[in-house]
This record gives C-alpha cells, structure tokens and sequence, in this order.
C-alpha cells in the first residue's frame, strides 16, 4: 500500500441516481470502505427516493457523516428525531426515514453508510 493514495468525489469510481430523479450517490472505494458523497434534490425523501431500491421499511443504513450544505430532517422508527444543516456532524443509526427541508439541495459525505446505499 502506497504512503499516499488521492481519489476524488468529483471523479467517482460509481455514481447511484436516487428515484425520480432527486439526486444520487457518488463513491470512491478507500482501502478501509467506501466514502460517498449524497447529493439529495429538494423533494427528496428516502421512503420515496430509496425504499424501492432497498427494499426495507426504513433505511437500514448506519451513517457517520458530514452536512456541507442544505437541510436535513431524520425520524426514527422509534419517533426520535433531528434536524441537520451545513457544518454539522451527524450519526444516524439503522431504522429511520429522512427528507430535505427547503429548497436547497442537501449535500453529505458520509464514510460508514454508503458502501450499499441504493445499490440496485
């Protein structure tokens, strides 16, 4: 393994578009899993925009990642939930449904969750 390894979101080894066309996925495969880079449109909603190509009641996902810009709300099967926004850290643990507030499109890196985020 080199001492120094450079991959780029902006060239990405694969891209996942969400349904309806409200956004996609963007990966790079690092040595130690994969990081992506969610561009999610507003209107988006997992529970529309992912659950078919999941095929689960909520997302089953555990995500570890960083809000660089737009709106997020996540809701817990268990009702917990939270809002999210540029410059915020997030942990999100399997089980739960998220949309976009506003208009903005919402932009996350996330280095945990991805690896099988809408695969088909």
């Amino acid at each position: 393994m080199p001492n120094l390894v450079r991959m780029s979101l902006d060239s990405p080894e694969e891209t996942r578009p969400f349904e309806g066309d409200k956004g996609q996925l963007q990966l790079v495969n690092m040595e130690k899993g994969a990081v992506g880079r969610a561009t999610f449109l507003p209107g988006w909603r997992w529970s529309e925009h992912v659950k078919p190509i999941a095929k689960t009641e909520s997302c089953q996902a555990s995500h570890m990642g960083y809000f660089v810009s737009g709106r997020m709300k996540v809701v817990m099967d268990d009702g917990e939930e939270m809002e999210y926004g540029p410059g915020d850290f997030g942990i999100m643990a399997p089980g739960h449904d998220a949309w976009i507030l506003g208009d903005e499109p919402c932009v996350v890196i996330d280095w945990q969750g991805f690896a099988d985020y809408a695969k088909r």
